[in-house]
């Protein structure tokens, strides 16, 4: 699975960032400061670097270029809040490959990690936009499902709420969980929602349907079983 980085000294943002990356189906890991993010580069592989520019111990930009002496081919995103033209000047000039200023939209985020990955791995990115359960292909760049080769007519909220539970398989989704990350942290309802989709998502998908189960009193899980 891909496995970002996301530094930055406001824990808020990281976790913010961190939902809609596990929304997407990355892996992240955090750190607080530049100093902490040049520590877990040497620990650990990642494939992407999201780094805040103005944080204490260690800059962002001085952590970058810790970074790319033994790593020169991880690509970064850089965050700022300051958005002048010399941050961003200066952050190229080191080889950063993105620049977002504060505020931003995690969804525009989300996208300019996608294209950075696929310019990086255009292969591996490829190979990791689909899913495969049995005979039924969710494939996640075309945002398509197909069972035995035949394409399933799914709405687009359809289609998203079965992407997330299987970009989570075999983890316990509260009903919370899912109106937020589906609908929105602006949704405004009730429970009704969610389950009028999960049982046409269910009729929709027919025998697979037995991959979305019920965890009463608590929300739905999309099993793992036989997932390649």
């Amino acid at each position: 699975m891909t496995k970002l980085l996301i530094v930055d000294d406001e824990e808020k943002i990281r976790t913010m960032i961190a939902k809609y990356a596990a929304h997407e189906g990355f892996e992240t890991d955090q750190a607080g400061d530049g100093m902490e993010a040049v520590e877990k580069c040497a620990a650990n592989k990642y494939d992407l670097v999201i780094m805040d520019i103005m944080m204490p111990n260690l800059d962002g930009f001085s952590a970058v270029k810790e970074i790319r002496q033994t790593q020169p081919d991880l690509p970064f995103i850089m965050l700022s809040a300051l958005g002048e033209e010399y941050d961003k000047i200066h952050g190229f000039d080191i080889g950063v490959d993105d620049y977002v200023v504060k505020p931003f939209s995690s969804k525009e985020l989300m996208m300019r990690v996608h294209a950075i990955l696929k310019r990086v791995h255009p292969a591996s990115a490829a190979g990791k936009d689909q899913l495969k359960v049995e005979n039924m292909i969710i494939d996640y760049s075309a945002r398509t499902v197909t069972i035995d080769g035949n394409r399933v007519t799914l709405s687009p909220k359809e289609y998203e709420l079965l992407a997330y539970l299987a970009k989570n398989a075999g983890i316990a989704l509260t009903r919370e969980q899912l109106l937020q990350n589906v609908w929105g942290y602006d949704f405004f309802g009730d429970d009704r929602t969610l389950d009028t989709h999960i049982k046409l998502l269910r009729r929709n998908l027919g025998d697979y349907a037995k991959y979305i189960v019920t965890l009463r009193g608590v929300g739905y899980r999309f099993e793992k079983a036989d997932q390649s």
